[in-house]
């Protein structure tokens, strides 16, 4: 097995002067895809920097069991270059341990073990720094250049991109009460905060990260469990996810294209229809739980550990006199009439939200907006008042203009390859397209009038 070049340290690598074709901002997957893609290519300098010191991916959010809701085929790499040095087969064999991974027979790939994937592909490439923020992004029209500020160096770009990914949500009401015992579940796993056995919990959320932590907490061992686990979610029920093949063409780079093409508030009703092809809940997970309730109730004789609340929105959330909380919800079905829960710990699984990009500032006036997001081009360049052939890259940031399909691994490779050809100024053969046909035909007398 070949041993992974580590990343060199960075204020050590390239003098205050140095310029690259592209400079990437944030190492999630997104741009790590890209990064890989552009390794070994010399006539491609490439630099890709983020502000944490070493490499995570919900770290704190790896519940034991979870597991990717994709195939491992969507990794950084295989769908736009199956030979890639960085695909998890590559992983695999390295680790010496793709036969043990086959034999395992896993249904899906354990998402800590792609975690450890993307941190080997972050670690064997030289081009990415870790512990290294930056701070501004400027434009010098002379020099036609971007600028790129960091705590430790000013380097120069002609083009860079922006995959700084997402930040937790919770909702306003709580946002000033986060602590031990109000949380988000990318902060679940934290050996810092108070054990829960013996108290009463509350999940509030219904989608996979929802239903994942409320499985972890019923399947503690006796002497740690909670006293009490209520499961809050806002949807009529706990639904899973769609993951038949005909839904699975949402997240085709055909649909992107499609779905990119037409009116905004066209686009805003796809997402909410089809959220469940991307935010429900496995299938496994919710029979898993339904066996543990079944458990508990009927076999351990648990009779009040569970209390499953759908239908419900969480509409306050204040102290009590014992030193929990209380939190006031109103049901969807019931206008008026409000709800009332006490707990003393609350995991908030209300999802995520595009992280600040604010080292944009010094040229935020001359980018284009689509409400909350930059307009990009079909190459996922911000449209912007600049050179042309200068171009400010926005990874997994488009969700309202490229679908469900933008912030979940199925388009990574794609989209990178997408924006590499850009840089390079080549054109890679796209895929066959989709068996549906998803524009509508214009009438024959249209036809014939083009």
């Amino acid at each position: 097995m070949r041993k992974p070049v580590e990343n060199r340290v960075s204020g050590n690598i390239e003098p205050q002067s140095a310029q690259y074709r592209c400079v990437g901002i944030g190492v999630g997957p997104a741009n790590l895809s890209l990064a890989s893609l552009l390794h070994g290519r010399a006539e491609t300098p490439n630099l890709f920097l983020d502000q944490k010191e070493r490499f995570g991916w919900h770290d704190n959010q790896q519940i034991p069991g979870a597991s990717l809701q994709v195939s491992l085929l969507k990794d950084l790499v295989i769908l736009s270059d199956p030979t890639n040095g960085f695909s998890f087969l590559s992983y695999l064999h390295e680790q010496g341990k793709i036969y043990h991974f086959i034999n395992a027979q896993y249904d899906a790939v354990p998402r800590r073990e792609f975690r450890n994937y993307l941190e080997w592909a972050s670690r064997r490439n030289e081009n990415i720094v870790f512990g290294e923020k930056v701070d501004a992004v400027e434009f010098d029209d002379a020099r036609a250049a971007f600028v790129v500020h960091t705590g430790r160096r000013t380097v120069t770009a002609e083009n860079i991109c922006v995959g700084v990914g997402t930040t937790s949500w919770v909702p306003e009401h709580a946002r000033d009460k986060l602590g031990d015992t109000q949380f988000h579940v990318s902060d679940f796993i934290d050996g810092t905060r108070p054990g829960l056995a013996g108290k009463r919990v509350a999940v509030v959320g219904g989608g996979q990260s929802g239903a994942e932590a409320f499985l972890d907490l019923i399947s503690r061992a006796p002497r740690k469990l909670p006293r009490r686990v209520t499961w809050i979610s806002r949807r009529g029920n706990y639904f899973p996810i769609d993951d038949s093949p005909f839904t699975n063409e949402y997240y085709t780079p055909s649909y992107s294209e499609y779905f990119a093409g037409v009116d905004r508030a066209v686009r805003e009703s796809l997402n909410r229809r089809h959220v469940l092809s991307s935010d429900g809940i496995s299938e496994s997970t919710l029979r898993e739980i339904y066996q543990r309730c079944y458990e508990h109730r009927f076999i351990e004789g648990t009779q009040d550990l569970l209390a499953l609340l759908p239908n419900r929105a969480v509409t306050e959330v204040s102290g009590n006199e014992s030193g929990g909380w209380t939190i006031e919800m109103g049901h969807n079905d019931r206008p008026g009439v409000v709800e009332y829960v006490d707990v003393d710990t609350i995991v908030w699984a209300t999802g995520f939200r595009p992280a600040s990009t604010e080292f944009l500032a010094p040229i935020e006036s001359r980018l284009e907006r689509e409400g909350d997001e930059y307009r990009i081009d079909r190459d996922f360049a911000v449209q912007w008042d600049g050179p042309r052939d200068r171009l400010i890259f926005m990874q997994n940031a488009a969700r309202g203009q490229r679908g469900l399909a933008d912030p979940n691994l199925s388009l990574t490779a794609w989209r990178s390859r997408r924006i590499l050809d850009r840089l390079l100024g080549v054109g890679s053969d796209e895929q066959l397209p989709s068996f549906v046909e998803w524009s509508a035909k214009p009438p024959v007398d249209d036809l014939d009038a083009l």
